[in-house]
């Protein structure tokens, strides 16, 4: 079922070759936008429509995330810096094609909240490299409908 992928860190995410980046402006602070991303992971299905479970693992160090489509990532955390930024690799997957996979979810400060800029940093062969880049629109309408999913959601428990 699983296969293992590459071991990669966190300069892959800056030299990978396929780098998809998306950012976008939240209302939310940056400590709560972290906190939703690094502490809340069992929330994530909430507000990212692509996920349907997400469940840590190894006190912390990991996470299980199950998605929509049937893939399935067993990931390790590679940065946790609160309010700033929060990155994982993904050790084993279902997924055909994919040798190597990182995400870094980087959080600023704006004056009218936070910049949250999400890297997609993958690797594989050809075939797959193509995909991965066709695939950039959905991947760039997934992140924005559901960032601003999770600003909502921030809004509504700052107000309660």
């Amino acid at each position: 079922m699983a296969r293992r992928l590459r071991p990669v860190e966190l300069d892959f995410i800056g030299c990978a070759p396929v780098r998809l980046v998306f950012t976008t402006g939240m209302v939310a602070s940056p400590e709560a936008v972290y906190r939703a991303l690094a502490e809340d992971v069992p929330g994530w299905p909430d507000w990212f429509d692509a996920v349907t479970a997400a469940t840590p693992t190894q006190g912390g160090a990991g996470r299980d995330v199950r998605l929509r489509v049937g893939v399935v990532f067993h990931e390790t955390i590679l940065a946790t810096d609160p309010g700033e930024r929060y990155a994982y690799r993904v050790d084993a997957t279902n997924a055909p094609g994919m040798r190597a996979l990182a995400e870094e979810w980087r959080i600023t400060p704006t004056a009218g909240g936070s910049r949250v800029r999400w890297t997609f940093a993958t690797d594989g062969p050809p075939p797959y490299r193509a995909l991965m880049r066709l695939l950039r629109p959905g991947l760039a309408r997934s992140f924005r409908v559901s960032v601003r999913q999770l600003d909502r959601r921030l809004a509504a428990s700052t107000a309660r």
